[in-house]
């Protein structure tokens, strides 16, 4: 089965909006496990619009399941994964002034920078995964580089998928086959959401993790939290 972390980013903002505590992201959290949820994401930016370096280190201490940060690795992301040890961290090349992640990394103009960063987790027993979009050089790159695992950029799939479902997964469905060849683990992210995700994983049955937040934070508020983690975990089964 794929498994599923949940991205709790909009729960923050949420918070932010009013300031205060309300909603709690750590109680989220112990909830979305309890849901059923196999693991929790977080992506901190250095303005902290959402999630802010102290709810990851609060996040460490209550995680029971795979806890995933992921961010662009400046210096002061890089000592915030390194003081929080999660189970995985996740490489993703974002501006710091644009409102969501919009592109992967390409692995082979940044190696130098890349497998130097991923050295440094790596020598902390952190697991290393890459941002990349559904490109084989860049996937090719990334095995070259190291990374554990790479994360599918879906945003294209997300778009095609009204439209001709099965074009828009053609070129993941190439580069899973790739990457696994390769002996890369395989996570997947970026506007899924409960309209596309089934499709999406009976054609990459063998990806290992999908990271969910905007739509299934909103799908939520419809039909509350924990419907809508059972009915992720009902599709990608």
């Amino acid at each position: 089965m794929i498994r599923l972390s949940v991205n709790i980013n909009k729960i923050a903002t949420l918070r932010n909006a009013r300031g205060g505590n309300t909603p709690d992201v750590i109680e989220a959290a112990k909830r979305l496990e309890s849901f059923g949820a196999q693991g929790i994401t977080v992506h901190p930016r250095p303005d902290e619009r959402h999630i802010r370096y102290a709810d990851v280190r609060a996040l460490t201490k209550v995680v029971s399941t795979e806890f995933n940060v992921e961010g662009n690795p400046n210096q002061n992301f890089i000592d915030l994964v390194l003081e929080a040890k999660p189970a995985q961290v996740t490489l993703v090349p974002d501006a710091e002034d644009v409102l969501t992640s919009n592109a992967g990394w390409n692995t082979v103009k940044h190696k130098g920078f890349l497998k130097e960063v991923l050295s440094t987790f790596k020598a902390n027993h952190i697991r290393t995964s890459i941002f990349v979009d559904p490109e084989l050089e860049m996937v090719r790159g990334a095995a070259e580089l190291g990374a554990d695992r790479i994360e599918l950029y879906t945003e294209s799939y997300a778009q095609g998928y009204t439209k001709d479902k099965v074009k828009a997964i053609q070129a993941y469905i190439i580069c899973a086959e790739e990457a696994k060849k390769l002996g890369l683990g395989i996570n997947a992210g970026h506007d899924l959401s409960l309209e596309n995700i089934e499709f999406f994983a009976e054609k990459l049955p063998f990806i290992d993790e999908v990271s969910i937040g905007h739509a299934l934070i909103s799908e939520a508020l419809y039909d509350g939290l924990e419907p809508v983690v059972k009915s992720y975990l009902e599709k990608l089964s």
